[in-house]
């Protein structure tokens, strides 16, 4: 994915790759095999850059585990046995949850 900003310099966005999409689960859901470690919530894309999901939930053994992830695409079909990358970006922070004192 490349971004252009008013001085004409793309920045790229860097991937890793994380996993590969194992197929598409009864539920709607896609079931990828993980390499890596994602977090849920973080948005999986194709070579491309193209987002294809984002990842729900992890099951299965924690030494290679599964991420459950929801599409992003009508043609999720054609992404299985394919390869699929995260962004490598920090995580975002987390907002506090502001907690009113009781009397």
């Amino acid at each position: 994915m490349t971004k252009v900003y008013d001085n004409d310099v793309p920045e790229t966005l860097l991937l890793q790759e994380v996993g590969e999409v194992s197929h598409l689960a009864g539920s709607g859901r896609v079931l990828v095999r993980l390499d890596r470690q994602v977090r849920e919530g973080q948005v999986l894309c194709d070579e491309k850059s193209v987002k294809v999901a984002r990842v729900v939930e992890m099951i299965g053994p924690v030494d290679r585990p599964y991420a459950s992830a929801m599409p992003l695409t009508n043609s999720i079909k054609k992404f299985a046995g394919k390869r699929v990358f995260a962004p490598e970006s920090p995580p975002a922070p987390k907002k506090k949850k502001f907690r009113r004192n009781k009397r």
